[in-house]
């Protein structure tokens, strides 16, 4: 979405006020924090003379949403093997 946005010389800011929406809220859509609705996503593809599939996020089965922002994982890594087999050489 940002090079569709890039290309047709729009900053987040004049496309947000352009299809009606916050431009925070179009910050998060273009960083894929959060998902345009249908009705957001046909108006933003029109502003950006684009087709929707092109606007659309392909995920599989698999691979989870993104975390929230300010959301922690909770994992921390840890990697002992490899500082082992840096000491032994």
């Amino acid at each position: 979405m940002t090079w569709a946005r890039t290309k047709a010389g729009l900053t987040k800011r004049a496309l947000a006020q352009q299809i009606g929406i916050s431009e925070a809220l179009m910050g998060e859509i273009e960083s894929g924090w959060r998902s345009a609705t249908p009705a957001n996503l046909l108006k933003i593809a029109a502003a950006l003379n684009c087709p929707v599939v092109f606007l659309e996020r392909k995920r599989s089965p698999e691979t989870p949403p993104p975390p929230a922002p300010g959301a922690s994982s909770g994992q921390h890594h840890q990697d002992g093997d490899s500082a082992t087999k840096r000491r032994r050489g």
